[in-house]
């Protein structure tokens, strides 16, 4: 589909987008589509909470610990059963997954399994949501494995990133976007709450060829291994050009990553020894860095271990965590040379 229209100031909804997209596949069966407009319609009413979170009494925890041993927000708790509760009964997934939930999440056997599999962060950044920051959620589908018309399995939800149908994110901040792939490049969509539409703003994203912004917790730099302490050196300035992008860290996962994919940049976790019980670094492959590779690819971008292509490692678990590097694909692969050289 041409996006030239939402340049000469017509207005394209998602649904209107997505449905012209899916005429693309003759054979398309419009479960993907549909599991879209879920998507986007969970974000609208996440949104709407998130913006008025101190007004109807949901910000602070619940007392209680995720399976990543984080405490739970109430926009966690949530964000996670508005997305369940969405999709639990549509008869177009086999099974789920959330950062939130230590085991996969069934399909309840009353209502039918279909081909699909969604894997969600309900809400990215939660620990910033007391503190009016942008905060997020992360979403990535694959087709089943497993046969049709049984249950979903663990299997299912252990895919590669390679297998990626579709994925995305929400950004909840000044305004409410949803920007996603179906692997015919990303689009960007910003919420209109006067009329409650998500409307086409950003079509056909590329990462910019000059980088802006580099963004990574450098509190932690001591506890970095030396190739990511010499490659940040480097991105500071200490290289033959002499060139040096700016630091730009919120902390939400979806807010850097956005900011960054509009601007040009690279996103870093890495892994390191300040926590003996996360020796990988913090985030989830499942969760974050795989939909988030796929989605910088998409962009002309690339997600990375340090080591290789995220979207070539295999899940062996639901929450295992990676080392991440994603953003302008030059800065990831100039990572990837230090590491080779001062961390092999």
């Amino acid at each position: 589909m041409s996006t030239d229209s939402a340049l000469t100031g017509a207005i394209i909804t998602i649904e209107r987008f997505i449905l012209e997209q899916q005429q693309n596949h003759p054979d398309a069966t419009g479960a993907l589509t549909d599991i879209l407009y879920d998507v986007a319609l969970a974000a609208k009413i996440i949104a709407s909470r998130t913006t008025r979170a101190a007004l109807v009494g949901i910000l602070g925890n619940t007392g209680e610990e995720n399976i990543q041993g984080e405490v739970v927000q109430k926009l966690d708790s949530f964000a996670q059963r508005t997305i369940y509760r969405l999709n639990d009964h549509t008869g177009r997934l086999a099974v789920m997954a959330s950062e939130e939930e230590e085991h996969i999440i069934p399909i309840p056997d009353r209502f039918p399994a279909g081909k699909y599999v969604l894997v969600f962060d309900p809400l990215d950044g939660s620990s910033n949501i007391d503190y009016n920051v942008s905060i997020g959620t992360i979403f990535a589908i694959y087709r089943r494995k497993s046969p049709d018309g049984t249950r979903g399995t663990l299997a299912d939800c252990l895919q590669k990133g390679r297998d990626l149908v579709a994925a995305g994110y929400v950004i909840y901040g000044s305004s409410t976007m949803l920007v996603y792939s179906t692997g015919q490049g990303v689009h960007g969509f910003t919420l209109d709450p006067t009329i409650g539409e998500f409307l086409l703003t950003h079509p056909n994203i590329r990462i910019p060829a000059k980088p802006k912004y580099y963004s990574a917790n450098q509190g932690n730099v001591r506890h970095w291994p030396a190739g990511v302490q010499k490659y940040t050196r480097w991105l500071q300035g200490e290289n033959e050009q002499k060139h040096e992008l700016s630091l730009r860290y919120i902390g939400s996962l979806v807010a850097d990553f956005h900011r960054n994919l509009l601007t040009g940049g690279v996103f870093y976790y890495p892994a390191d020894t300040k926590d003996s019980a996360k020796p990988k670094g913090k985030l989830r492959l499942l969760y974050e860095a795989a939909p988030l590779s796929f989605l910088a690819e998409q962009a002309g971008g690339y997600g990375s271990d340090g080591v290789q292509p995220i979207l070539d490692l295999q899940p062996d678990s639901l929450h295992q965590r990676v080392p991440f590097f994603v953003g302008s694909r030059d800065l990831v692969q100039k990572a990837e040379e230090f590491i080779r050289t001062y961390d092999a």
